[in-house]
């Protein structure tokens, strides 16, 4: 049976209890981080900021090499009142890097960025134009390192409907809602394999209608279900 769908409430509540472990993790891309992936700035008696990853479902030594490149992504979950949905992309077909791809609005976190949720939600306005001020940040899901070189940090938004969605045609191809039930129900959740570099990797797949979410996107979506139901993923 599907799990109950949590209110806005309890999604806020559901994240913030998951706070404690992420707050310690205060110099995203310190040297001694990255080489040891692992967040060593913690103070004596916290827990480390956890990391997923697209080596999750895969062999010892598939992580991705330091330095990696900090990155953020908005998870935006769009409140409809009888019903939440989350906000994701289809990535332009030209770009360099993830042409096609399902994918959260977000990039890298600029130099002037105060923080990886200023970085995520301009990176949404730029994109998909999100206005900020529809925009209720309650917090992070796990850092997640991307096998090309990027620790994203996920921030989760609560939002308000009924903006315009405007996309920026060198990045974001199309836009579209899946709604949060969805996501809770593990039986949407596979593991599908791919031979990459001579080697088999696994990763997990959304598929969702026509869409295929996969790769990072399906990671953190995955990390969002086991925050809002408390449940452990398969295959993890």
């Amino acid at each position: 049976m599907s799990p109950a769908v949590p209110d806005r409430e309890q999604i806020t509540a559901r994240i913030r209890e998951t706070q404690s472990h992420l707050d310690v993790r205060r110099s995203s891309g310190a040297a001694v981080t990255q080489m040891l992936h692992y967040d060593s700035d913690a103070e004596p008696g916290e827990l480390p900021a956890k990391r997923r990853g697209d080596h999750d479902l895969n062999e010892i030594g598939m992580r991705p090499k330091p330095p990696l490149t900090p990155a953020a992504v908005l998870v935006p979950l769009l409140d409809h009142g009888d019903r939440i949905t989350v906000l994701l992309t289809e990535r332009a077909a030209d770009l360099r890097a993830h042409a096609g791809q399902i994918s959260f609005p977000g990039g890298r976190i600029d130099p002037e960025d105060a923080s990886p949720e200023a970085a995520a939600l301009r990176e949404a306005n730029e994109e998909v134009g999100l206005p900020l001020t529809s925009v209720e940040l309650v917090g992070r899901l796990d850092t997640y390192e991307v096998r090309t070189g990027f620790e994203i940090t996920p921030v989760v938004g609560l939002v308000e409907p009924g903006f315009d969605l405007v996309c920026e045609p060198g990045e974001v191809a199309d836009v579209f809602e899946v709604p949060l039930a969805f996501i809770l129900d593990p039986a949407n959740h596979e593991r599908q394999s791919r031979v990459f570099q001579g080697k088999r990797r696994y990763f997990y797949v959304l598929p969702f209608d026509d869409r295929y979410i996969w790769g990072a996107t399906a990671g953190m979506l995955v990390n969002l279900y086991e925050v809002l139901t408390g449940q452990t993923a398969r295959w993890r």
